[in-house]
């Protein structure tokens, strides 16, 4: 008997018997008739499995997608390690410039003598003219200064002379005309001297005696190519013919 009230009292304690008890006396059935279908024989723990998932899911996923972005990130940021930094090259050294050395101006030395307060040998820069060599002597107020050509250019190793004549070995001599060129044996050379005739025309000189045998007169010059009246002109009175 007292393990008969046990098994009620068990039977009585357990949820779903419980549950089976209060819907019978609703519906006026017995312990062992059927149960209507409304009543979920489902156990809660069975029922409560479903949302406890989905809670989990929930909490997974945003979990899951902060992983993916963190090995997103990281992966990145391997790629851009790995990859090797393109090596700037070194910029090239500026060209050195190579500063000319300061030319320098190249002297001549002159005589200055006559009626100057300090005759003697002055040194003067390339280029000066006797008014400088009078002023570097000491100056001639005293003297009549168109007997010299102030103006005139010295040259190295020149005498000016100041208030006096020069000597008469000092005075230039007249140069004699230069020979008159023979047509018929002069060169290239020769022909190529004369004022008015370069090379190629006294190339042409020379083919036209080779082809027409020797110049019989100055005139022919007219019939050679590059020769007009006016360098003809300056020609007839250098050239001969023997």
């Amino acid at each position: 008997m007292f393990n008969a009230s046990r098994r009620e009292a068990t039977a009585g304690s357990d949820p779903q018997n419980r549950l089976r008890q209060l819907a019978a006396a609703r519906s006026g059935t017995g312990p062992g008739e059927p149960v209507p279908e409304w009543i979920d024989e489902t156990p809660p723990q069975q029922q409560s499995q479903p949302r406890a998932k989905e809670r989990l899911i929930g909490l997974r996923l945003p979990v899951v997608a902060t992983a993916v972005v963190v090995v997103a990130a990281c992966a990145t940021i391997g790629i851009l390690v790995a990859q090797p930094e393109k090596e700037t090259p070194p910029p090239l050294p500026a060209a050195a410039t190579s500063e000319s050395a300061p030319r320098v101006a190249s002297r001549i030395v002159v005589s200055v003598v006559g009626r100057v307060p300090r005759p003697g040998l002055v040194t003067l820069s390339d280029g000066a003219r006797v008014a400088d060599a009078v002023q570097a002597a000491g100056g001639a107020s005293d003297v009549d200064s168109l007997a010299l050509n102030m103006a005139r250019r010295l040259t190295d190793g020149e005498q000016v002379y100041v208030g006096i004549p020069p000597p008469p070995e000092a005075v230039a001599v007249p140069q004699a005309k230069p020979a008159k060129v023979d047509l018929n044996t002069a060169t290239v050379a020769q022909l190529d001297d004369l004022p008015g005739v370069g090379a190629v025309t006294a190339q042409r000189i020379i083919e036209w005696r080779t082809g027409h045998g020797l110049f019989t007169a100055v005139e022919q010059l007219r019939q050679i190519e590059g020769i007009g009246e006016t360098r003809y002109t300056k020609l007839k009175d250098l050239v001969t013919v023997r």
